[in-house]
């Protein structure tokens, strides 16, 4: 990011988002419904806030991100699992230094009829947060290379849980900033998260507005 940070600006921008994502926790409308106005939301977002990821030149082009239509078969309730082998993950950012995620759990669910399994982490630091970063067999191709996050908490991109349980619906899987402008540097999927199918739902690559 640049030296001087519009703090109030930014600000502003992750409460748009936490608002947002309450509004998909929220019971009403239906799921598709949540979804729908969830997106729409964040194609303003991108497009009028003037800390959208985009970059500048493409934001008066800019007519939505792309999305897979709304999968309910994608959404699943996961128990967190706790016994997971203890472990750091260390990822340099060339703005921000070092990030540390520590791995803390472990969720699982079956696409297709196969049963698969991400792990979950912690960021450490003042007061944390879960990030939940993952790469599927459409990386490179239909969505982003690098592939999508599901949860970082600390950005509130939070689907909340059912007790115990966290709430991992994957028609919310979204791009790290560095999908639309390189001047983002952005933590990605470690090899342990990247499954060996296809999340055919969430967002797809972002494509930059002809001319």
């Amino acid at each position: 990011m640049d030296t001087e940070i519009p703090y109030t600006e930014l600000m502003d921008y992750r409460r748009s988002a936490s608002e947002m994502y309450a509004r998909a926790r929220a019971p009403q409308p239906g799921a598709a419904d949540r979804c729908r106005r969830f997106r729409e939301e964040r194609d303003q977002l991108f497009a009028r806030h003037p800390q959208s990821p985009l970059p500048e030149e493409d934001r008066p082009a800019f007519c939505g991100l792309r999305y897979y239509g709304y999968d309910p078969a994608l959404r699943f309730t996961a128990p967190v699992e706790n016994d997971v082998e203890p472990g750091e993950i260390e990822v340099q950012l060339q703005e921000d230094g070092r990030l540390r995620l520590q791995r803390f759990g472990r969720v699982r669910f079956e696409v297709n009829g196969g049963e698969h399994a991400l792990s979950l982490f912690w960021v450490s630091g003042y007061g944390g947060g879960v990030f939940l970063p993952f790469r599927d067999a459409t990386c490179g191709k239909e969505t982003y290379g690098g592939g999508r996050y599901l949860l970082d908490t600390i950005k509130h991109a939070d689907l909340g849980a059912e007790g115990a349980a966290l709430i991992l619906d994957f028609n919310y899987a979204y791009n790290p900033s560095c999908a639309y402008n390189p001047r983002w540097h952005c933590p990605l999927s470690p090899p342990e998260n990247r499954l060996p199918v296809e999340i055919r739902a969430g967002e797809k690559a972002y494509a930059p507005p002809a001319g």
